[in-house]
């Protein structure tokens, strides 16, 4: 697997890859709500083949069936999707697989998976959606990387570039974010400054 990027960023069309690609960002997430099954196997097919003609990674958000069909490389699962997910079909087709956690029982059930990545959020207040969980904090990130162990672990919700670095600094390989690139005036300017920011993590991984 060619290694997490400490900039992770999440998009819910693949008609953003270009604008994102260009710059150099490599390490997307596919996340599509309420779209019938054409025209997101359209749209995973479509991203699937933009990120490789780019050497990017591409991870599909819940819909591993589809991913699995049209040979995707990686999924990202959250703690429902565990319950329906066909786990060794996933494994049998040599897909890599991240979960989402907010609580140690959903860690003790994602690390069971053996998953490529644990996903923990979310660490500060977001808008992306409704959540019960409280924000879980910069101790929480630190706290969990020395019980994932050598699993990559990824933090997510309420990402600036500054407080990017701070989850990075807390323990977690990579920072994944969604409004405050999307939703921001200037989206390409927006993700120039993540990559800026993340550059010495990347580089330190290189090294």
């Amino acid at each position: 697997m060619k290694t997490l990027d400490p900039f992770y960023l999440i998009i819910d069309d693949a008609s953003w890859l270009p604008r994102f690609l260009r710059l150099g960002v490599r390490f997307f997430q596919l996340r599509i709500k309420d779209k019938a099954e054409p025209e997101l196997r359209e749209q995973i097919c479509r991203a699937r083949d933009l990120c490789a003609r780019a050497g990017a990674v591409l991870v599909v958000n819940d819909y591993w069936q589809i991913a699995i069909d049209e040979d995707c490389d990686f999924i990202h699962l959250g703690q429902e999707d565990l319950e329906t997910a066909d786990l060794p079909a996933i494994r049998r087709h040599d897909v890599k697989l991240g979960i989402s956690t907010h609580d140690e029982a959903e860690l003790d059930r994602a690390l069971s998976a053996s998953p490529d990545y644990i996903a923990l959020g979310p660490v500060f207040p977001t808008i992306l959606k409704q959540m019960p969980w409280a924000p879980q904090g910069l101790p929480r990130v630190t706290d969990w990387k020395r019980r994932v162990g050598s699993v990559p672990l990824v933090a997510i919700g309420g990402l600036t570039p500054e407080r990017g670095r701070a989850v990075l600094e807390a323990g977690a390989d990579s920072a994944a974010v969604v409004t405050d690139v999307l939703l921001n005036n200037n989206p390409e300017a927006r993700a120039a400054e993540w990559l800026a920011e993340t550059a010495p993590w990347r580089r330190s991984r290189r090294a």
